[in-house]
């Protein structure tokens, strides 16, 4: 890879590298709470803030146009920290499916009223690294630093409520203003991801390296910094194959997750004593 190419690379490598670390954090909680599908369906939630804000009128490359996608996407963490399913015997991803097909549905019905940039709005939740600049690098570093911040200072009620939301709110937790902290911030680093890499890869990256962290350990850190590891290392190496054989670059990044985790999978029974499922997450303090 010569210098020119690494020159037009190196804010697409800084973006996914930034992407990685959040998300391998937030995928951790995604995974015990059991809401594997959560950023899809607030990624759809988003988009259809996106397109009322299109039917209405605004350009495709106003900044309210984001505004109004982060806007329906806390209206969206709100519904997921209000709406207790399991009171009722109902599984959380059955309420988050509910929400992103009819947020699916909803976004179908504006765009066919929207005029002019329908075409530009279809193609945001595909995203495009390679076309990520150093300013919008810049600030999405900033915006997830202080919720990584943010998650640090709180960690150990996050972590309590991931692990065990009955047993937390038996403690007299209060378990809705929680995870509407938690889903609001989690929307916060999805509404960017998305527009920056697409939901394909933004999924990967929450997904993925949590679940490479499982298959090594029950423990909180050693998860992270498998997690953390992955990400950082398959990043990379996505983005040289797509440099070496012309490919995709988000795909490219995707399909490198999915053969680094069969690889991480196979090499387990050899690594791991005994080959013991990992069942029980340990707290780190």
């Amino acid at each position: 890879m010569d210098w020119t190419i690494l020159q037009f690379l190196a804010p697409a490598i800084a973006a996914s590298l930034i992407i990685a670390g959040i998300h391998a954090y937030l995928g951790l909680h995604v995974v015990e709470r059991g809401v594997i599908f959560v950023d899809l369906s607030l990624a759809q939630i988003a988009s259809l803030g996106a397109a009322i804000a299109v039917w209405r009128g605004y350009d495709a490359h106003d900044p309210a146009i984001y505004w109004m996608s982060l806007g329906f996407t806390l209206i969206g963490a709100f519904i997921f920290a209000m709406v207790k399913g399991h009171e009722a015997n109902i599984p959380q991803e059955a309420i988050i499916g509910i929400s992103y097909a009819v947020a699916s549905a909803a976004v179908i019905l504006t765009l066919s009223k929207a005029t002019g940039e329908a075409e530009h709005l279809q193609n945001m939740l595909v995203g495009n690294i390679l076309s990520v600049q150093w300013p919008e690098v810049a600030l999405t570093g900033a915006i997830y630093l202080a919720i990584g911040i943010f998650h640090y200072v709180f960690r150990r009620k996050f972590l309590e409520i991931s692990i065990d939301t009955k047993a937390a709110a038996a403690r007299g937790v209060p378990v809705r203003f929680w995870d509407f902290l938690f889903y609001a911030s989690f929307g916060l680093v999805v509404t960017r991801s998305v527009a920056i890499a697409g939901v394909l890869l933004v999924f990967c990256y929450l997904i993925v390296p949590s679940v490479g962290g499982m298959l090594y350990s029950a423990h909180i850190g050693r998860r992270l910094a498998i997690g953390w590891v992955m990400g950082v290392v398959v990043s990379m190496l996505g983005m040289y194959l797509s440099v070496q054989f012309d490919f995709p670059t988000g795909a490219a990044i995707v399909c490198t997750f999915g053969i680094v985790l069969a690889v991480m999978a196979a090499f387990r029974p050899l690594l791991v004593r005994g080959g013991q499922p990992v069942a029980t997450v340990q707290q780190s303090h």
